[in-house]
């Protein structure tokens, strides 16, 4: 299935190396798809929306907004036990989001002036949740959620229809998060919708949520028209492990990411022989039973690693190299090497948090970077659903007091007229 590598300061990197290639920059071909749709959603609306609908997804759409009845039917009709999960993990995301939020601030100084910053919510986000091979209803309460928290006016959700309707536990999420407007589209038709605006969907300022490559694509070039959360591919695990892990359990999170897509990644680097040897039997015998077992056997085979580090530290280094979207520290005192860890989307910490408890329960989002882009990218939060506007109030004596310094300042950029726009006041 996938080779145990001893890690010897060499064959590591190289495995690697192969790791990180499928994080590459976008096929041509598939951008000059995308920007063709762009283009003619832009030029025929809500027409071309229907005729992507009937071409992708098979679906002939009388209407492209769910109504509010219908969202209200799915909710209504919500198996107990889901409607009753979805709740719970609402309120778990709704703690730990709110804890994020930032209040308007201001601070006077002695010569009078004020300084300060307004935070408000975006006036309107479009969110969107794929149903591609799978539904996701987890991401509508991921997405939604911070941006009712950060004071978002109006929220509308996209998502591709289901078995040709919008499927009901999306609707059921939505309700539950408080979604405003739903509308049946997928992938790059509804980038371009939801950015530039059609005759049934309005521009949005901001636009959230996984998609797939022609939908992550359409975001990326939408960017500067309509503000976008980050640009995600494909899901990945890594795992650093110690002797004292389970390696059925570490097999079963591995393919907890495996089974997304054939693009995912998973990791493990074990302190341990024994335990990467029996956690690579155990994913041979898990996998088997999967329902989807092609999709992870792939992932695994063409983006699946297991490597054998000399010590804890030396994995940490590599885990921090490789900066995962999910890192688990399966290991006997996990809170010890917290501290160590710089890059990571999401941090699992112990043999009792599994990546899964994050990605539906405990109220972190799964909205995370992938790609190594945890060095410099944050996981979705309030933050990214609100704008900051900064404010100055000087007063006579205030500037006077400045003046001059202003026009040193200026005449070294050589932008006199700067320099004017002080002094003059005192002439």
């Amino acid at each position: 299935m996938l080779p145990i590598t001893n890690c010897d300061g060499q064959r590591e990197l190289a495995v690697f190396d192969k790791l990180k290639a499928r994080a590459s920059e976008v096929d041509a071909q598939v951008t000059a798809v995308v920007q063709d749709i762009i283009a003619d959603v832009r030029a025929r609306g809500d027409v071309a929306l229907r005729d992507y609908a009937r071409k992708f997804d098979k679906c002939e759409l009388t209407k492209l907004e769910v109504p509010r009845e219908e969202i209200q039917a799915a909710y209504d009709t919500c198996e107990p036990k889901l409607r009753a999960a979805l709740h719970a993990a609402a309120e778990n995301i709704k703690a730990f989001h709110e804890r994020q939020k930032q209040q308007s601030w201001f601070t006077t100084q002695a010569n009078g002036s004020m300084l300060g910053q307004t935070v408000r919510g975006l006036h309107r986000v479009g969110v969107y949740v794929p149903a591609g091979t799978a539904p996701l209803p987890s991401s509508v309460l991921m997405n939604v959620i911070p941006a009712r928290i950060a004071g978002v006016k109006e929220v509308i959700l996209c998502t591709p229809p289901w078995q040709g309707k919008a499927c009901d536990a999306i609707l059921t999420a939505a309700h539950i998060a408080g979604v405003d407007r739903v509308f049946l589209l997928g992938g790059a038709p509804a980038m371009t919708a939801m950015a530039h605006g059609t005759q049934s969907v309005p521009t949005v300022d901001k636009i959230v949520g996984p998609a797939n490559i022609y939908g992550a694509t359409a975001k990326k070039l939408l960017y500067g028209v309509v503000d976008i959360d980050m640009i995600a591919g494909p899901s990945e695990i890594l795992i650093v492990a110690d002797e004292t892990a389970n390696p059925a359990w570490l097999a079963a999170d591995l393919l907890s990411q495996a089974e997304h897509d054939i693009l995912a990644g998973a990791v493990l680097l074990s302190t341990s022989q024994n335990i990467a040897e029996e956690t690579l039997a155990e994913l041979k015998k898990q996998v088997a039973i999967l329902p989807r077992k092609d999709i992870a056997l792939q992932a695994l085979v063409n983006n699946g690693a297991m490597l054998v580090c000399e010590n804890l530290q030396q994995a940490l280094d590599y885990a921090n190299q490789y900066a995962p979207e999910h890192l688990e520290l399966c290991v006997e005192n996990p809170l010890a090497l917290l501290g160590d860890v710089h890059n990571a989307g999401s941090i699992f910490l112990g043999h009792y948090t599994p990546e899964s408890v994050g990605d539906y329960y405990a109220g972190t989002n799964h909205v995370l970077p992938t790609g190594g882009t945890p060095r410099f990218f944050s996981p979705l939060s309030v933050d990214d659903f609100v704008k900051k506007t900064q404010f100055v109030y000087y007063t006579r004596e205030a500037l006077h007091a400045a003046k001059d310094d202003i026009a040193v300042i200026a005449e070294a950029e050589q932008l006199r007229a700067h320099g004017n726009a002080a002094t003059i006041r005192f002439m």
